[in-house]
């Protein structure tokens, strides 16, 4: 079934020739809108009442207009409506240049890390971070195959975990992510040993899971990458790598199979390839391909329940758009460099991805950083924030060199390196 002036199926993708044509529509109706309440103050300037009719103004559109504008607060123009069950809401790009209202910073409040010291502050490979309900900073590091503790103000407190293969340790330079885990526990899981490891608020280990089919190769194993406020956790399954399409799934709180998201386009061996990217917006769970600028998302029950669109043009990337990055050894970057002037158009994708990365808050706001050429790259990431009910808010910038672990309702936690290339968590206060 075919939603209201859609032209296609609900769980469709539009080509970028379709959201072109959706973008200008987008704008034509915003414009006849605009007219409307043109109409509308003018009849009011004459002492007349009502909102002008669509014989009037010759638009059926503006006796839609609260649903097309919610207001006149100058967020960018949206449209909401149902089709077949789901929600659908289109969203026009904020100004180019414009910044919503937030603040972040200037400085952060917490930094861990230095060039010299003691161990716990020195950091190789601290690959996440999470901040438990008391304030206290968890992160997970690499190298060490630990997760340090520290207090609100960063001294170091506990290190737990630790490298070994009995309960709650570490295979060597395999420890990955650390999450929160429902009654103010985390989970932490690690590559080689395809397990997921829970402990308690003080660091006391409490048991161990597999994820479904662990000892098979490692792109038979379903890789977790996200837990849900239900302690159910999101993972992805791909056939093989770089095969275009990757299965999502949600398992249970032991590990086994929950129910499958269904297969969803993925990474190809393409340069500007496409990728999958999960997020989780309140209690729903994100699950979009990056070439088209569309996040679908799905209820507990898998249900797919809201598609958010954003207004975006398709760029056509070219082979010298490739960058090598500038810190390869001499001898290494030069060759890359030679190689790349056989790249061919054929081993592009067709166009640049429409955005890079998805992120949710603890407020129930949806972050989605802007994708840019990296010759093109600016010093500070920037990202698009919808409101929880899927309407683009504006855009925000948020530090350079910050790669975000965690966003609260009051602050960003990630990592940033500073001279000498020192590995840092740090903690920027976040002001809406």
């Amino acid at each position: 079934m075919q939603g209201p002036g859609s032209g296609q199926c609900p769980g469709q993708s539009l080509s970028p020739a379709e959201y072109s044509d959706r973008n200008t529509a987008m704008k034509a109706r915003l414009a006849a809108v605009l007219v409307a309440l043109g109409v509308l103050a003018c009849r009011q300037d004459q002492g007349q009442t009502g909102a002008p009719s669509a014989e009037t103004t010759g638009n059926a559109d503006i006796q839609s207009a609260d649903s097309l504008i919610a207001d006149r607060s100058g967020l960018p123009f949206s449209e909401a409506r149902d089709s077949a069950g789901i929600r659908i809401v289109e969203n026009a790009k904020p100004q180019e240049g414009s910044r919503l209202d937030w603040v972040i910073g200037p400085e952060p409040d917490v930094s861990i890390g230095d060039m010299d010291g003691e161990d716990p502050y020195l950091f190789r490979y601290a690959w996440d971070a999470t901040k438990l309900a008391d304030g206290r900073i968890v992160v997970a590091d690499r190298s060490t195959s630990e997760l340090r503790v520290f207090d609100v103000a960063g001294t170091y407190l506990a290190a737990w975990g630790g490298l070994g293969e009995g309960p709650g340790e570490f295979p060597r330079a395999s420890l990955g992510d650390v999450e929160p885990w429902p009654g103010d526990s985390i989970v932490a899981w690690y590559s080689d040993a395809q397990t997921i490891s829970v402990f308690d608020s003080e660091g006391n280990f409490g048991r161990s899971f597999n994820r479904p089919g662990a000892g098979k190769r490692p792109w038979q194993v379903a890789r977790p990458e996200l837990v849900r406020r239900d302690g159910t956790i999101l993972a992805i399954l791909a056939a093989r790598e770089n095969a275009g399409e990757t299965e999502v799934q949600v398992l249970d709180g032991d590990g086994g199979l929950h129910m499958s998201l269904g297969l969803h386009r993925s990474r190809r061996s393409l340069y500007f390839s496409r990728e999958l990217k999960l997020g989780l917006w309140g209690d729903l769970v994100v699950v979009s391909p990056n070439d088209r600028y569309e996040l679908k998302a799905f209820a507990a029950d898998g249900t797919l329940v809201r598609i958010v669109r954003r207004e975006h043009v398709p760029r056509v990337p070219r082979p010298e758009d490739i960058r090598v990055s500038p810190t390869l050894r001499e001898d290494l970057r030069k060759a890359l460099e030679a190689d790349l002037k056989n790249v061919r158009q054929s081993q592009l994708e067709e166009y640049f991805p429409a955005f890079a990365e998805i992120m949710s808050d603890a407020a129930g706001y949806l972050w989605v950083r802007e994708f840019e050429p990296p010759k093109e790259a600016g010093p500070a990431p920037v990202w698009t924030v919808f409101s929880p009910e899927g309407r683009v808010l504006g855009f925000v910038e948020t530090p350079a060199g910050l790669k975000i672990y965690e966003i609260g309702e009051n602050y960003l936690l990630g990592h940033a390196e500073g001279e000498l290339d020192v590995e840092m968590i740090q903690m920027w206060p976040l002001r809406r």
